[in-house]
């Protein structure tokens, strides 16, 4: 039989704020952290806005001399896991450690150094690289150095599947826990592309919005007058573990985390497959590992990225799914306020589902002034809502055709 496994620790790092609090009663204030970019000058470019962490101060995290090895990418995972630990007072010994693991994956890892350590070796010459560049960008290395600070001897695990990188890493490790390869994870994801080269690719896309007078206003999920996501920075880690594991310590239990499910489109490095084909599979897929009816189903939170074709595919396939029912569920992308946060964005939502399930109440989609025709659920306009929930689920889906989708329940 499969092990019980609940979520016992949130830590999380998004344009809203550093840490939990501020970031959580952010969204449930509806409120938009997208601005003009200050991280560098993007006078023009088609897209001159991003949702940039405003207060981040690394210093709190991580020593002057350790900072240097590290890309932001990594100190962002590194604030959000010692966030989550302290949260859920897991304490790491030398009894439990290997029992402990970490699962902390980056759609694109260590962009801003690479793009530095370019200039650097262009400039002054391949002497002047650090040999701290390759651990400063390579993938792993958020969760080496996670699993380092803390001393989680279990397993150690980095994933890059793109956009659906955090909810895949949750999935992972709960995998890790239900089948009873450790009993406490440190999981989710982290991303820091707000960069020249960043913000420069995903405009040559046509990806990114280019509201540029009226960043507030450019993320809008299923709002007929979107344009395109806007890049987020940020990372959301969760702590979860095995149920007794947990009830042993008298950990606080903020959900139960019951299903997970994958999948490919196998069908376009960008475009997700034409009518939700793809998501449609991976979220009947979890619903059938959760053991648990469609109808049973109070909330999703949205891939909702604010693209054109994204979320009419995913609300088609919703509906496809869930039939009937998806007119009575409550859908929201909390994308309209953070904007797009890549890898990290599963790990930030995950959070999301899980707090929403704790404190009865659900983020809106800000901004759906115009609703798309094509998008006729209910979306949670413009103000939070209080709401019972019982089971919610978690959408990602990444470029390269790959889905992901994590299941929630109310602990009892």
């Amino acid at each position: 039989m499969k092990r019980r496994v609940v979520i016992t620790g949130v830590g999380m790092v998004t344009p809203l704020g550093t840490g939990t609090q501020k970031s959580w009663e952010g969204l449930i204030a509806g409120r938009s952290a997208i601005r003009k970019i200050t991280r560098f000058n993007a006078d023009g470019m088609p897209c001159q806005i991003a949702a940039e962490v405003p207060d981040f101060e690394i210093d709190q995290f991580v020593e002057i001399k350790e900072q240097k090895k590290m890309d932001r990418f990594i100190h962002l995972g590194i604030a959000a896991a010692t966030m989550a630990v302290q949260d859920s007072g897991l304490q790491i010994t030398e009894s439990n450690a290997d029992r402990t693991g970490v699962c902390v994956g980056s759609g694109i890892g260590g962009l801003q150094a690479i793009e530095n350590y370019t200039q650097i070796l262009n400039e002054k010459g391949f002497r002047r690289v650090s040999p701290f560049f390759i651990p400063m960008t390579i993938i792993n290395l958020a969760a080496g150095q996670i699993s380092i600070r803390f001393g989680a001897k279990g397993p150690n695990l980095a994933l890059a599947t793109a956009c659906a990188t955090g909810t895949h890493s949750i999935g992972e490790a709960f995998r890790q826990i239900q089948h009873g390869i450790a009993d406490a994870m440190i999981c989710g994801g982290t991303e820091a592309v707000v960069t020249p080269l960043g913000i420069s690719g995903f405009a040559s896309m046509k990806a990114l919005s280019t509201r540029n007078d009226g960043p507030e206003k450019a993320s809008r999920p299923f709002d007929k007058d979107r344009d395109g996501f806007v890049m987020g920075e940020g990372a959301g880690i969760l702590i979860i573990e095995e149920l007794e594991h947990a009830v042993s310590r008298g950990a606080r239990i903020y959900a139960e985390l019951i299903g997970y499910g994958l999948n490919s489109d196998a069908y376009h490095i960008t475009s997700p497959a034409p009518n939700g084909e793809g998501a449609a599979r991976c979220m009947e897929s979890t619903l059938k590992d959760a053991g648990t009816s469609r109808e049973e189903v109070d909330y999703i939170n949205a891939h909702g990225t604010s693209t054109k074709y994204g979320d009419e595919i995913e609300t088609t396939a919703i509906k496809k799914v869930f039939g009937p029912h998806a007119y009575k569920l409550c859908v929201s992308s909390t994308k309209s306020m953070i904007g797009h946060l890549l890898g990290a964005s599963g790990g930030v939502e995950a959070a999301i589902c899980a707090l929403s399930i704790h404190n009865r109440i659900v983020p809106p989609t800000v901004n759906l002034d115009n609703p798309d025709t094509e998008c006729d659920l209910d979306y949670i306009p413009h103000k939070a809502r209080p709401l019972e929930i019982n089971i919610a689920m978690s959408n990602s889906f990444g470029f390269g055709g790959t889905n992901a989708c994590i299941v929630f329940r109310k602990f009892s």
